[in-house]
């Protein structure tokens, strides 16, 4: 009998962001898959299941055996942090299910694939989606309000997308007075794009546009900071920061940080 997957959206990881829907799926599930770090943020909800993690980069791995074991009749969570659908594993769980183990080789072509080494009899209809409190929801809320109009979000990570698009996307969004929130920032091995990503959306935006910088946002160790387009890069960042940087009515009051949605404040 073939049993389920649910892919769990787990928030920034504290018991009190998580979704009751999402408490009720890590209950019902028989195991539990995902990235270590992100299942030590769980420990305390789901101990005693089955757990199988894995490391950094080894994402198509946890979602083989998460498909392999819902095969074999298991009702199984794969955890994300924050939703699951924002850079998370309901991706690729939908495509290895839906295409019958390949997926696109986007490295090299949209129309080449890969093949992952699985058959599986699942189909779309055993997945169930269950969103979570996003790193830009939760670093917008420390904020203050920063996304109240219309925002992208562009990771700087280009393990999976090559750089040459990710500058086309933030040069496009800073053209287009986007709010920008970036994933992925900075990381030991990659310095130089954070550099590269202020300098371009310097090309559209003043000196003294404001900009947040959330670090572990509503985890323990969370640092936040409120500074400018041209100062951001004097402060520390890393692959746990999560930035908000405003767009061309974005301001700071009280230090909180706002995005005017447009409202007609006393008028009738």
């Amino acid at each position: 009998m073939k049993g389920k997957i649910f892919v769990v959206g787990i928030g920034p990881g504290s018991a009190e962001h998580l979704t009751q829907r999402a408490r009720t799926a890590l209950y019902e599930a028989d195991v539990i898959v995902g990235y270590k770090t992100y299942v030590n943020l769980i420990k305390c909800i789901v101990g005693g299941k089955e757990i199988v993690s894995t490391g950094m980069t080894e994402e198509v791995e946890r979602c083989k055996a998460a498909i392999e074991l819902a095969e074999n009749g298991k009702k199984v969570a794969v955890i994300s942090s924050g939703d699951a659908g924002i850079y998370g594993m309901a991706g690729l769980i939908y495509e290895l299910v839906a295409n019958k183990g390949t997926v696109p080789d986007l490295r090299t072509s949209p129309r080449s694939v890969v093949e992952s080494g699985l058959s599986p009899t699942l189909t779309v209809h055993d997945i169930e989606i269950i969103p979570g409190v996003s790193a830009l929801n939760a670093a917008a809320a420390v904020l203050g309000a920063p996304l109240m109009h219309d925002f992208a979000a562009i990771s700087l990570s280009d393990l999976l997308t090559p750089w040459e698009v990710i500058q086309k996307r933030i040069e496009s969004a800073a053209m287009a007075d986007f709010v920008i929130c970036i994933y992925n920032p900075k990381s030991s091995g990659r310095v130089e794009q954070i550099r590269i990503a202020r300098d371009l959306i310097s090309r559209h935006r003043k000196p003294d546009t404001p900009v947040g910088i959330v670090k572990n946002a509503m985890r323990d160790g969370q640092k936040v900071l409120l500074t400018t387009l041209s100062d951001m890069l004097n402060h520390d960042i890393d692959m746990l920061t999560t930035i908000i940087i405003g767009n061309s009515t974005t301001y700071m009051v009280d230090s909180v940080m706002v995005t005017p949605r447009g409202y007609k404040i006393g008028e009738e």
